[in-house]
């Protein structure tokens, strides 16, 4: 198997060359905040609140118990994953290939060939708009998924679909005759 950026050729695959908006990471935050870190903060207030009005004597054992489960984790992602992610996430489009490098638990290197290439959309949730941002996805004829570029400026974004866009009807497809 091959290991964090090597091919099975035993060849290390260099970090594509742009990364994302500087943006980016404030709206990581953001989401961080909304999906993870701000409900299990309402469940511990939730909880200690019930505690409090109903179980007073569990309030010496809860709070240790809260604070190590739920707050620890939920100020440690919030801290930690917009850092990872911003390190990790980076992208380029080549002369015969778009090249997409992400996750931040998971590291996922994509490669796709410009020949592939069926459609490019782009994306902005309304979390992303509110901080400019868009996230590029490239599909191609492969089951192994789309190649996504996360976390671009609008105008990255317009420009990088553009790119590819172009270079996918101007690259000749297998088949095609010379």
């Amino acid at each position: 198997m091959a290991r964090h950026g090597q091919t099975t050729t035993g060849l290390r695959l260099r970090p594509p060359r742009h990364g994302v908006a500087p943006r980016a990471r404030r709206w990581w935050t953001a989401q961080a905040w909304l999906t993870v870190t701000g409900p299990l903060l309402l469940t511990v207030v939730a909880l200690l609140v019930l505690s409090l009005l109903f179980f007073p004597g569990a309030l010496p054992w809860l709070g240790p118990l809260l604070l190590g489960v739920l707050v620890l984790p939920a100020v440690a992602y919030v801290l930690a994953m917009p850092r990872l992610r911003c390190r990790i996430h980076a992208w380029e489009v080549g002369e015969s290939a778009v090249y997409a490098a992400g996750g931040w638990l998971l590291h996922k290197h994509r490669i796709a060939p410009l020949s592939r290439v069926q459609t490019v959309d782009t994306v902005r949730g309304p979390l992303q708009r509110a901080f400019g941002l868009a996230t590029v996805t490239v599909t191609t004829a492969s089951t192994a998924g789309d190649v996504r570029i996360t976390g671009v400026s609008d105008e990255d974004a317009e420009r990088i679909a553009a790119r590819i866009a172009e270079a996918a009807r101007l690259t000749p497809r297998e088949g095609d005759a010379a």
